[in-house]
C-alpha cells in the first residue's frame, strides 16, 4: 500500500467516512442513513464528501474540501465550528426546491495537513449528533 493510500484511509477514517480515489484525489464519503429525505416524493440518500489534492510532500500540507449535507437546523452551529477551527465556508445554499426535509448544503476548504482537516471536520460533525450517541452516530459509513 503506498504513503498515500494510507493517508487516505487515515483522513477516512478520522472524518468517520468510506475511503476512495477519484480523479487522483483522496475522497471520504458519508452518507446520512438515519434521515429518511426525498425529492418530489422519492426517495434519495443525504452523501457529504471530503478530499484532498495537491499534497506538498515537504510541508504535508493539501487542498482539502469538503460538501457537506446538513439539516437546515443544523446549519449555524456547524459553520460556526469550522470558522472557529480556521476552515473556509466558501458557499452556503440548498440545491434542491422540493426536498423534504429543507436541506442546505455547505462547502469548505483550506490548505492544511489532511488529517488535521480532518479532526476539524469530525470536531464539527460530532456538533451535531444527539448526545450521547457514538462517534458517527447519524453519520454512518456509506457502503
Amino acid at each position: 500500500m503506498s504513503h498515500n493510500e494510507r493517508l487516505c484511509r487515515r483522513f477516512a477514517k478520522i472524518i468517520g467516512g468510506t475511503p476512495g480515489f477519484a480523479g487522483g484525489k483522496c475522497v471520504a464519503t458519508i452518507t446520512r442513513n438515519r434521515i429518511k429525505a426525498t425529492i418530489l416524493k422519492k426517495r434519495f440518500m443525504l452523501t457529504s464528501s471530503f478530499s484532498f489534492e495537491s499534497l506538498n510532500t515537504v510541508t504535508g500540507r493539501a487542498l482539502c474540501l469538503g460538501r457537506v449535507v446538513l439539516l437546515q437546523k443544523e446549519t449555524d452551529r456547524f459553520i460556526t465550528s469550522l470558522l472557529k477551527q480556521g476552515i473556509i465556508v466558501s458557499s452556503i445554499h440548498n440545491e434542491w426546491l422540493f426536498e423534504r426535509p429543507r436541506l442546505i448544503y455547505v462547502n469548505i476548504e483550506a490548505v492544511q495537513n489532511p488529517l488535521r482537516f480532518a479532526r476539524k471536520v469530525r470536531r464539527a460533525l460530532d456538533l451535531l449528533l444527539p448526545p450521547g450517541s457514538p462517534s458517527l452516530g447519524q453519520f454512518s459509513r456509506s457502503s
